[in-house]
Order: C-alpha cells, then structure tokens, then sequence
C-alpha cells in the first residue's frame, strides 16, 4: 500500500512565529522533520501541506530542495488541507506528521505503521497511550477515515487537528493505540515555545553530527544531564478547541 507521509507546516504560531524555519546546524527545522519523514522505511511518499498564504512560498521553497512535493491549502481547516493533499496525491494509508517535531524518531513511526499495517485498523497512533514524549508524535490512518473525517467533521477543533473526529468516535473507526514499555510522557520534545526551542538546540548541539539520532540517545543525554529536560517542564499543551 501507498504509505504516504504529510507534514503539515506553515510560517504562522501564536507562539513561536516562524519556528519551522529556524536552524538547527546545517537545516532547518522542518528540514530535518522531512529528512527524518525520508528516513522511515516504511514511507513511500512524503508530502508538505502548507497554505495558500504568501508567507508559506518559503515552505514551499524548502520542500523543493529537499525534492518533496507539497500542496497549498486552507490555514485554517487542515482537515481539508490534509484530505485535498491525500487525494491529489493518491495516498492509500496516511501518516500524519507536524512540521515541530524536529526530533521524530524515525524507528518509532516505522513500528506505528507496522502496527497500522498488521493490526486492519482504521487508526493507529503512538499519541493516545501518552506514554511518549511530546514531539514523537505519529498517526496512521487509512484514506478512508481520512474522508469520513473530510466528510463528516462539524467542530472547529476536529478541522483545525485534524484526527480528533476519528479517535473520539471509536464506534465508527478501530483504532490502535501503541505505547511505550516506559511512560516518558513527561518529556517535551515538540517546538511550541522559546523553552522549547532552547531545549531542542541543546539537544542538537550536543548529539547532531550530520544524522539523524533517536530518542534512545535524546534518553541518554538526559540521564547525563538531568537538568536539560527542566528547561522546558512548565509549558503546557495547548487542548483541544484552544
């Protein structure tokens, strides 16, 4: 099956403007969020979805050097953007990554999607246990959720996050959730805020060579210095529908 990647990325955060832009040693953010979507071998194809909107041309620009297509769409309802880009590009399974997780683990969403693959799930995902950090972020859904979703989504907040409308109505999806042996939920490892982002340079200065590492070895620098991971523990998520 087409197992297709679609990184959602625009220039606009509330609170962290351009984020996905800035450097992290010799890329940029979303950079190395496309190259670690690249490196996960069971992806066939991925994609950026940005928006219509004039200050995205430099999304669009980024994802050509990294030879991705990418497709522009609403920036407001990214359900629609998602579904729109799926279609164009004739996804058959969709994995859903956000352009802020410059620390995705490769391996992690590699076994989400065998998982998807093996389970005949609608859904599958490594968010619902909350036993991963934040940042290791992976969805799997089939093209077919993904319209009922396009189809049948009402609330804002199931248009702007696009899943929420398959893993809250577990009578109409099977939904798989895969969990970590170890909860490490209170790690951030996601890029929403300047905490956020003085953390995740650390981690790159410290680790990045010129390859992808994981978050074994993000684990390992914590237990060396157990400080690092305090610098950005009283941010919150934002919910749903905020």
């Amino acid at each position: 099956m087409r197992v297709t990647a679609i990184i959602q990325a625009r220039m606009g955060s509330t609170r962290l403007p351009g984020k996905v832009m800035k450097k992290l040693g010799d890329r940029t953010v979303l950079g190395h969020v496309i190259n670690r979507c690249q490196a996960i071998p069971s992806v066939t194809q991925v994609i950026v979805a940005t928006t219509t909107s004039a200050e995205d041309s430099v999304i669009c620009e980024e994802a050509e050097m990294y030879g991705v297509p990418y497709y522009k769409g609403s920036e407001e309802n990214v359900l629609s953007r998602y579904y729109e880009a799926a279609k164009t590009f004739q996804a058959e399974v969709v994995v859903r990554i956000t352009s802020d997780c410059p620390l995705l683990d490769p391996q992690i969403s590699h076994t989400v999607i065998e998982e998807f693959l093996k389970s005949g799930c609608d859904y599958a995902s490594s968010g619902l246990s909350e036993t991963f950090p934040r940042g290791m972020d992976t969805e799997v859904f089939s093209f077919e959720a993904l319209e009922e979703s396009y189809q049948h989504a009402s609330e804002s907040f199931e248009k702007e996050h696009v899943t929420p409308y398959i893993y809250l109505h577990p009578d109409r999806f099977k939904l798989k959730s895969f969990s970590n042996g170890k909860d490490l939920s209170g790690y951030r490892l996601t890029l929403d805020t300047e905490e956020d982002w003085n953390l995740i340079s650390k981690i790159y200065n410290e680790l990045y060579q010129g390859e992808i590492f994981g978050l074994p070895a993000v684990l390992k620098l914590f237990a060396q210095y157990p400080k690092l991971p305090l610098m950005n523990k009283d941010i919150k998520q934002k919910k749903l529908g905020e």
